[in-house]
């Protein structure tokens, strides 16, 4: 007999309807396999897609599945299925969701959610296997383009973070997709790169980038990746600077979906991030018993 599965669509980190990064989450998802999490996942399309559990230590267990694997935690995931799970469970502004990387806080002032990065112990970090010009000319830019070593950090998802000198050199970054192979590797084996330069001329502020290679082939850019903000944060506290620390980071202009993030990052370490999420529609998912999808 045919299942249905109701869907919601967000965008999170957006400060309009049509910016930020697109969320799909489903409202409950018991019943589903693995399989078919994945099947849905790259269905609708989205850099991730969620699932709403029940869970025995949080107020929700949440899977998050890209079109190609499933991911122990990223962040604008995070507080697009907190909105949800608000608005389901009737828990008001203070939550809890449990992910693969552990149980994430997550709180809110009207739509603008707050989650604390799964990191209890501090950042993890690794140095860069390449050199400085090397990985400038990963990205088309020169080595005097670079602020610091780039480094692996990790808060709850490892990802490759480079400095750079000014908002300006962020805007030239472009991926030479002829040298995809020399990009360094992640633990779930994901080829990123996250480049982010602080602007002089305006304080706290701060402009990135996040590029990451697709299925196939060829290099696709994030509107707002919440996870990398929170390695941001780790980035400051591995490299000494000073604490407490708060900054606004502007991304996803170069693709048309501005997103603006909120990133705080306590005396003691611990890394919040923030944004306003927008519901843009409703549907639902009717799979049979042989496998074929319809979408409502």
């Amino acid at each position: 007999m045919p299942a249905t599965y109701a869907y919601r669509l967000l965008n999170v980190f957006a400060e309009s309807t049509f910016g930020g990064n697109p969320l799909c989450v489903f409202e409950d998802a018991r019943g589903l396999d693995e399989a078919t999490m994945l099947a849905l996942a790259l269905q609708f399309n989205l850099s991730e897609t969620t699932f709403i559990l029940p869970s025995t230590v949080a107020d929700a267990r949440v899977r998050i599945f890209t079109t190609g694997y499933e991911m122990p935690f990223a962040g604008h995931p995070t507080l697009g299925t907190a909105q949800v799970v608000r608005a389901l469970l009737g828990k008001g502004d203070a939550l809890t969701l449990e992910f693969k990387a552990g149980v994430v806080p997550v709180t809110a002032q009207g739509d603008v959610w707050t989650f604390t990065a799964p990191c209890p112990g501090g950042p993890k970090t690794a140095p860069s296997p390449l050199s400085r010009a090397e990985v400038a000319a990963l990205l088309a830019l020169d080595e005097s383009d670079l602020a610091g070593d780039p480094i692996w950090v990790d808060t709850g998802a490892d990802q490759f973070l480079i400095p750079l000198v000014s908002p300006e050199a962020v805007r030239r970054a472009q991926p030479d997709s002829a040298q995809l192979q020399r990009w360094p590797v992640s633990s779930l084996g994901r080829k990123t790169a996250y480049v982010f330069a602080f602007d002089a001329t305006q304080p706290g502020q701060v402009l990135a980038r996040y590029f990451f290679t697709k299925q196939g082939g060829g290099v696709a850019e994030d509107p707002g990746t919440g996870s990398a903000c929170a390695n941001l944060g780790g980035w400051l506290s591995a490299t000494g600077h000073v604490l407490p620390a708060h900054f606004a980071i502007d991304q996803g202009a170069a693709v048309d979906r501005p997103s603006r993030l909120y990133l705080d990052v306590a005396a003691d370490g611990a890394i919040q991030v923030g944004g306003r999420v927008i519901e843009i529609g409703r549907g639902t998912v009717t799979i049979d018993p042989v496998g074929q999808t319809m979408l409502a």
